[in-house]
């Protein structure tokens, strides 16, 4: 019998965060990231957290090869828990005999809910009311109608307030409080407890112009290994996801095999103790390692980690649906 559960994670950017699209094009710099085609707000694919999750999960279990795009040299590769997490293809026989199982994860793009942006009074984190709600932040005091060039404070502001180039007036004082209710979900962290009376809440029309115009962007040059310096015409321009960022990302267990056995992530010298009980806590363990190793480009030039941001939100499939026909509401998970 397949086995459904989800994940909900959030997540704050310790560094600029650049995922690049591939290639140059002309415009506020050269080398653009990754947005979504309908907002234009930039976002972390999927792919990138789940390619960057594997290759560290390969790594704490001292099978670096499970990584790979081919598993040939893997030994016992439907006894491998990154292997049976994330797939595997193995060939035997030079390639007449091929043994093939996709991933029992499915990781989903992360969005940003709350931007930092320089203000008259300092930092303020910028996001809107649909985006909070749909993470599961209760957002309270919010007035029926407001107008498009006003700003919801969680601070007292009367006076208009910048965000950038951009002033608006202020609209009115709301309450935004993170997740708190089941355990073991908890995003009310020092790191949430420093930002929530900062917090500026704009209509989702404009949030997107706020973000691309207060975006990080970096110029860098090509050096010449001969010289030690410049290269002629090698200047270029990039952009990222600026430190403190927040944002959401969910994962789904589609555990469709339903054969995975508990394993210690200590196969070898290592020395942590920990047991993965399901494919998603190998999934889980490689995602916090983006906090120490990074994910995207420039890594080494000080871009890319990423921290989980208090303890995540679980939820089995069919429990908010029967919860919700309940008297009681017993069985919700998350909010």
């Amino acid at each position: 019998m397949a086995i459904y559960k989800r994940r909900r994670y959030l997540l704050m950017t310790l560094d600029p965060v650049h995922i690049g699209t591939g290639g140059y094009r002309l415009g506020r710099v050269d080398n653009s990231i990754v947005r979504e085609p309908g907002t234009r707000v930039p976002k972390i694919p999927g792919t990138s957290l789940h390619g960057a999750a594997r290759s560290y999960a390969a790594q704490l279990y001292e099978t670096p090869e499970a990584a790979g795009q081919t598993h040939d040299t893997v030994t016992n590769p439907e006894q491998n828990p990154v292997c049976y997490t994330f797939g595997y293809i193995k060939k035997n026989n030079n390639g007449q005999d091929v043994k093939a199982y996709s991933g029992v994860v499915n990781v989903f793009d992360a969005h940003i809910v709350l931007f930092p942006v320089h203000s008259l009074v300092g930092p303020v984190w910028v996001g809107t009311v649909e985006r909070l709600r749909e993470a599961g932040f209760e957002v309270s005091n919010v007035p029926g109608e407001w107008a498009k060039d006003e700003v919801l404070l969680t601070f007292e502001r009367t006076d208009p307030l910048n965000l950038g180039w951009l002033m608006l007036s202020s609209g009115g004082q709301v309450t935004v409080n993170a997740p708190t209710k089941n355990a073991p979900t908890n995003w009310q962290t020092d790191r949430w407890n420093a930002i929530k009376n900062k917090i500026a809440l704009v209509h989702e029309s404009i949030f997107s112009h706020i973000v691309n115009s207060n975006l990080e962007v970096r110029t860098s040059v090509s050096i010449n290994p001969e010289t030690g310096a410049a290269e002629d015409k090698a200047l270029f321009t990039y952009e990222a996801i600026p430190r403190a960022t927040f944002l959401t990302a969910e994962v789904v267990l589609d555990d469709y095999r339903a054969k995975f056995e508990p394993v210690s992530q200590n196969k070898n010298s290592l020395s942590s103790n920990a047991v993965w009980q399901s494919p998603l806590d190998v999934l889980d363990a490689g995602l916090r390692l983006i906090e120490w190793l990074g994910v995207g480009g420039m890594g080494t030039r000080g871009f890319g980690r990423i921290a989980i941001v208090g303890q995540l939100q679980e939820e089995n499939y069919g429990q908010q649906a029967n919860a919700a026909h309940s008297p009681s509401g017993e069985g919700a998970t998350t909010p």
